[in-house]
């Protein structure tokens, strides 16, 4: 498989609605392994990130990929079922934004995902905290959002910036 070229903001594709992958039609093996691929060479390149999904390699399928160095999952037709009440604030940035800058958003402080792994087993997760804010991040470019939809006002900062926050 490739390291793909990661759509920039202002590319079309990554306001487009991507359609579930058919596992009787599609190997869904093609589009993770790409995924890998290309997240892996941004992490070594970029020294951050945890996620891709797959509109932001060209592919307009449901397909997430996430390695936190801890832990890979591959998801395939993500489904939101739940979300919890109570949320959080956390800065949030994007390989699509070069994570050249961050914004400061809100997500749900929990949500269940239900999913299907790359053996195609249907599985059910809740996540919270950072993983909940990571894929609901990931499942809003499955739709079409953007993280720089759900700023807070107008904060936004440089990575420098968020670095010396992060840090302090």
């Amino acid at each position: 498989m490739a390291v793909k070229e990661v759509c920039l903001f202002g590319n079309e594709l990554l306001r487009e609605r991507s359609e579930l992958l058919d596992l009787n039609e599609e190997d869904p093996l093609e589009y993770l392994q790409d995924l890998r691929d290309t997240l892996h060479s941004l992490q070594r390149e970029k020294g951050i990130g945890r996620a891709l999904a797959a509109p932001q390699i060209g592919f307009l399928k449901r397909v997430i990929y996430v390695d936190t160095g801890d832990r890979e999952i591959s998801m395939i037709n993500p489904l939101l079922l739940a979300r919890s009440s109570d949320f959080f604030e956390v800065w949030d940035s994007c390989f699509s934004a070069e994570v050249s800058f961050f914004g400061k958003i809100t997500r749900h402080r929990k949500i269940a995902v239900s999913y299907l792994n790359e053996g195609g087993e249907r599985l059910v997760e809740e996540f919270n905290y950072d993983m909940s804010e990571l894929f609901q991040h990931e499942i809003d470019h499955l739709d079409g959002i953007l993280f720089i939809d759900r700023l807070i006002g107008s904060n936004i900062i440089m990575r420098a910036e968020w670095e010396k926050i992060r840090g302090s």
